[in-house]
């Protein structure tokens, strides 16, 4: 990639982010994590080679280009001020920690702080995430299309320009992979309450919703002509589907869950 890389934070989303630069080509060597847990600091060493520190110290006299906070976002207000150095010397902040605002990090590293504020989701860990991104005013052309390529290595990306959205998108796709995980479980149980043998009925639930969101990733048709392709006149998916899409049935469930998590993402944030 070019640039040099400050990863603050290597546990799951960091370390698969870490790995989809590799991947892409960045160099090992323009890549400094920091971790102050030593089993996960010595794990980055070993699987990627990359330099790793316990505490930012110094890191300032040869800043990155940009910092990645991919930490709990609890743990941020204890830390995120010691890196006002390295954002006032001119990196972009990238945040892909969960209910911490804009305007948290331009308190804590300065009023003049290019940030980043992101929301990618677990499918990253396989590079098969989306991401939504937003950027505050003083972000530039260059440092946008940096983040757009590291947020990239762990699947699609999306910009949104208004900041308020990311509660939205937290409830749909932040949030979004336990809906389906949780699809699977029910379409399990529902095929052993129809005999189904309690393997077969998991291994034929997980394909299918699996194979499906190939499918729709893969196809140039929206998701309702998909479910029409699936739907014959009177047959078997018809009569689940008069169940599914009842008046309070799936849309009216999914529009009450989506709504309660964007309502505790603002409550959070």
């Amino acid at each position: 990639m070019g640039d040099r890389l400050l990863l603050v934070g290597c546990g799951k989303m960091g370390g698969a982010m870490l790995s989809g630069w590799l991947e892409r080509g960045a160099e090992a060597g323009d890549i400094t994590v920091i971790e102050p847990h030593p089993d996960a600091a010595e794990a980055a060493r070993r699987a990627h080679g990359v330099r790793v520190l316990e505490a930012p110290e110094r890191v300032a006299d040869d800043p990155p280009a940009v910092v990645v906070f991919a930490v709990k976002p609890q743990t941020l207000p204890d830390m995120a001020s010691a890196y006002a150095p390295v954002a006032a010397a001119g990196a972009v902040t990238l945040s892909i920690a969960a209910g911490r605002p804009i305007g948290f990090f331009e308190a804590a590293l300065g009023g003049d702080a290019a940030i980043v504020r992101s929301m990618p989701n677990t499918p990253a860990a396989v590079g098969r995430g989306i991401t939504a991104a937003c950027a505050n005013a003083r972000v530039g052309a260059d440092q946008r299309a940096l983040c757009q390529r590291l947020l990239s290595a762990i699947g699609e990306v999306v910009w949104v320009e208004d900041e308020g959205l990311i509660d939205a998108v937290t409830a749909v796709s932040g949030s979004g992979p336990a809906y389906v995980f949780l699809l699977i479980e029910c379409m399990t149980e529902a095929g052993i309450a129809e005999g189904l043998p309690p393997d077969i009925a998991a291994r034929l639930a997980r394909a299918t919703v699996a194979g499906s969101g190939e499918l729709a990733r893969l196809s140039d048709e929206d998701a309702a002509q998909l479910r029409i392709n699936v739907t014959s006149p009177g047959g078997t998916t018809e009569a689940a589907l008069g169940v599914l899409m009842a008046d309070d049935g799936m849309a009216a469930l999914m529009k009450r869950a989506i709504a309660a998590a964007a309502r505790r993402s603002r409550e959070l944030a």
